[in-house]
């Protein structure tokens, strides 16, 4: 199997409500052993989330929410799993249950949820041998 390379510095979001939106992320993305980055506090108008000491994913209020999508590496099926069932407790909509995407690449396995602003979420991870 290749080296898997990141090839994204970081994202930001541009969201609506980011007290709503950090509570929607940090459930949705709990599985994955993301966690806040940095402070809470009411005023605030960005907040990063991430793995801990990765600020990558950011959610700002200094941005127009848009139709963005966002695919987070899973280390594996449990995890796509967990991710879905977590995005829809924290009021996500299902956009694609876990499941095999072979139409992506051999191995593809994913989850999607919509996001509060709309935004198309995922949780995916390359299993080689399905």
């Amino acid at each position: 199997m290749p080296v898997r390379r990141v090839v994204i510095d970081h994202i930001t979001l541009g969201v609506r409500d980011l007290a709503r939106s950090r509570a929607f992320y940090l459930a949705a993305l709990a599985p994955l052993g993301f966690e806040q980055i940095g402070e809470w506090r009411e005023g605030m108008r960005e907040v990063a989330i991430g793995p801990p000491g990765l600020d990558d994913f950011i959610l700002s209020l200094d941005y127009e929410p848009g139709t963005t999508h966002v695919a987070f590496a899973a280390e594996d099926r449990e995890q796509v799993h967990a991710f879905h069932a977590a995005a829809l407790a924290a009021g996500g909509r299902d956009n694609g249950p876990p499941g095999p995407r072979a139409q992506y690449s051999p191995g593809y396995y994913g989850a999607f949820v919509l996001d509060p602003d709309g935004h198309n979420v995922e949780a995916v991870v390359h299993d080689p041998h399905p």
